[in-house]
């Protein structure tokens, strides 16, 4: 599960550019809201707003994530991408479901005229550039991470859900600009504002999913899953034919970071094969005649090389092992 370039510097371009795009699109939106009255124009700028909100979170948990990792955590801050996209989603759910939907049902009560203009129509056309500029600077991005992967199988097994949700949180404020249209220019055209607020309610559902399926994912991911059973079997295989290995009896990952993972492994050592190595250094210290002492003192010397070689393999196997997958961060190797 390997992906092209950096994906703490691509996450962070693409949360930005979100960031500064909606910050825009809410203030624009907020401005047309108050001159139409439009329920699906607020419901518009309720969910830039929220989105706004959302992607500072994500541009704050890609910041905190590169922190190196210290005496309090050891294993580092990688894992602060999840929690703040956690909070993301909560953010959409509430903001951007709760608050559209609530209001579209509440005009669908109450129902009220809005009264539309020239600054409506521009409004809208205005959000579908930058919301379509951004989605499409979104996929750009993913298309670096994903390499040969499909899009689902990305989307499934991506370990950096800020691209993720930026890409999602887009693409459904590229097709929320075309429902709150419809809505807007239906009600324009038949003078019934239920249109209106009708799509002011499909928002907040999509924002809805859209939320819940976020929260899911981050839940896996602050658990802690482990990485792909292709991947497993890869680190497995090389370790098996290592000379020095007779068998792994576990082999257990779990995912750090959105660009690291770590490995726990218990080994069975082939002892002999480890003590071939010092058949040359026995056969000239091999004590003849000697005392019960020399004995010993001949033992402890073999046991010490014996350990020092067991050391050694185990250092040369983590490197050879971080060097074929360069994700990987934190190695445990036991001898079982």
């Amino acid at each position: 599960m390997r992906y092209k370039g950096s994906v703490a510097g691509e996450s962070r371009g693409a949360v930005f550019q979100a960031l500064m795009g909606n910050g825009f699109l809410t203030i624009i939106k907020g401005i047309a809201f108050a001159i139409s009255g439009s329920g699906a124009m607020l419901s518009e700028a309720i969910h830039s707003f929220a989105d706004t909100a959302n992607q500072a979170l994500l541009f704050i948990g890609v910041q905190r994530s590169k922190k190196p990792a210290d005496k309090e955590f050891q294993y580092g801050y990688g894992a602060d991408r999840y929690v703040f996209a956690l909070l993301s989603a909560m953010g959409v759910f509430v903001l951007g479901c709760g608050v559209t939907v609530y209001h579209g049902v509440h005009s669908l009560l109450h129902p009220n005229v809005p009264s539309y203009g020239w600054i409506t129509i521009v409004v809208l056309a205005i959000s579908l550039v930058v919301d379509g500029g951004v989605f499409m600077s979104a996929v750009r991005e993913s298309n670096k991470q994903r390499g040969s992967m499909g899009w689902i199988e990305f989307i499934r097994k991506s370990t950096d859900p800020t691209l993720i949700a930026v890409l999602f949180e887009d693409l459904i404020a590229t097709i929320g600009v075309l429902v709150a249209a419809a809505g807007i220019g239906l009600a324009y055209l038949t003078g019934n504002p239920i249109f209106d607020s009708i799509s002011s309610i499909l928002i907040g559902l999509l924002l809805g999913l859209l939320a819940i399926w976020l929260g899911w994912r981050n839940r896996v991911l602050i658990l802690g899953p482990a990485i792909s059973e292709k991947k497993s079997a890869e680190i497995r295989s090389y370790l098996e034919k290592q000379p020095s290995v007779i068998t792994v009896r576990t082999l257990r990952t779990r995912i750090l970071a959105a660009s690291s993972f770590g490995l726990a492994a218990e080994v069975d050592y082939d002892g002999k094969a480890l003590g071939k190595r010092h058949a040359n250094w026995a056969r000239e210290n091999v004590p003849k005649g000697a005392t019960e002492e020399e004995w010993e003192a001949f033992a402890s010397e073999f046991g010490e090389r014996l350990l020092d070689a067991l050391g050694h393999e185990v250092d040369r196997i983590e490197a050879e092992l971080v060097k074929q997958f360069p994700r990987l961060r934190h190695v445990d190797i036991e001898a079982d």
